[in-house]
């Protein structure tokens, strides 16, 4: 992985800090399916960069000046997410972030048709999925000219045709095949390593000035342990474990565990991350008095809607977790399936604890998941206690 790359990442990952913005600071059912569907739309133009850089260095002659296309393209359409639902000042917010999209896809599908001269069958596979995907393009397009739920519903349409010709490339003519296992497994988890970082961003963002406050700094403290439960869940064994299948995975079978447990199933991961932290970010803003009482006066509580970033957001993290670690050959014990139940079963507690509190009983169970995890560790392993 190079530094170049981790640029290209680095840009993507500043868009993700844009549809944070455009949930905003009073998150809403609206605003949190749309910054849904844009996420869907960045994380399929990322993954499709992270293939091409696996095929061939990103950062030499023409594929280095096309990847700065790409990400001048993603930094526009980073910059007009915020907007990408209703027209304001200026260009069409909207048509922009559409249009950025196709370029960035455009430019990658000519890369990598570049880039597949010699490799049996590659050209072939790739002039197919970019036939499916200009069909996409379609209403993505004309969902950008229109508003409201004709708007979303064309957009959701475009990704559905995009990742359903994925799909049908597979079906009928193969993978993409993987060249180095441990430069895609790098990248994945550092997009997913900066993911976790923005969580302690917006911890600092709903905090605000107050975060010296004895009370806000004590619960920021909790959302940090929430964020380290997340880091450990994957880190400690299941991402390294998981790189080491794919590295001695052969064939179609290396090249589906790519494709599904990493290109497809850590969308889950990066998406219950950005929802946790928006909901962190209200507990913070909440505990801090930055967001205030409710509509009649009485004490802070959370909304429906941040209560679903908060705990959904962890139980899409532990679900996606347990699947990647199912596509990967690894084990999925019944007590964490019990944890992502569990936590998804107390979202309720969100809007009827106080706020510090419902993020307290978050953070309980997520250590009771890492210790459940650390014990079956080493019953698998034979190892007694204190000597990991």
């Amino acid at each position: 992985m190079t530094p170049f790359e981790i640029f290209f990442d680095l840009v993507f990952v500043f868009a993700l800090t844009r549809i944070m913005s455009l949930i905003g600071q009073r998150p809403t059912p609206t605003t949190m399916v749309q910054g849904l569907i844009l996420l869907v739309l960045l994380w399929i133009a990322w993954s499709s960069y992270t293939w091409l850089g696996n095929h061939t260095r990103a950062e030499v002659g023409a594929v280095r000046a096309g990847f700065l296309v790409a990400m001048a393209a993603l930094f526009v359409a980073a910059l007009a997410m915020p907007q990408a639902w209703t027209s304001g000042p200026g260009l069409d917010g909207p048509l922009l972030v559409a249009l950025a999209y196709v370029l960035l896809r455009v430019v990658h599908l000519g890369l990598y048709h570049w880039a597949a001269a010699g490799v049996p069958g590659l050209r072939e596979r790739i002039r197919f999925f970019a036939a499916v995907s200009a069909v996409g393009w379609v209403p993505l397009l004309l969902g950008a000219l229109l508003s409201g739920t004709a708007h979303a519903v064309l957009w959701v349409v475009a990704f559905v045709i995009e990742i359903g010709g994925q799909r049908l490339s597979y079906a009928r003519r193969g993978t993409w095949p993987l060249r180095s296992a441990s430069h895609f497994t790098e990248r994945h988890g550092l997009v997913l390593i900066i993911a976790l970082g923005e969580s302690l961003v917006a911890a600092g963002v709903g905090a605000a000035s107050a975060v010296t406050a004895l009370p806000v700094l004590g619960v920021a403290l909790v959302g940090f342990a929430v964020t380290a439960c997340l880091w450990w869940l994957y880190f400690d064994r299941a991402g390294p474990a998981a790189a080491r299948v794919l590295a001695t995975a052969t064939g179609d079978r290396r090249d589906r565990i790519a494709s599904d447990a990493y290109s497809q199933t850590h969308l889950l991961l990066i998406t219950g991350v950005i929802y946790l932290a928006l909901g962190v970010e209200q507990v913070l803003g909440l505990v801090a008095g930055v967001h205030g009482g409710d509509e009649h006066g009485g004490p802070a509580r959370l909304t429906w809607s941040a209560s679903v970033a908060l705990y959904g957001g962890t139980a899409v993290f532990l679900g996606g977790r347990l699947l990647f670690l199912r596509l990967t050959g690894q084990p999925v014990p019944p007590a964490q399936r019990a944890v992502v139940v569990l936590v998804a079963l107390l979202l309720p507690l969100g809007v009827l604890l106080p706020p510090a509190a419902a993020l307290g009983v978050l953070g309980l169970l997520l250590l009771t998941a890492v210790a459940v995890e650390r014990r079956s560790g080493r019953r698998a392993t034979g190892r007694p206690a204190g000597l990991e």
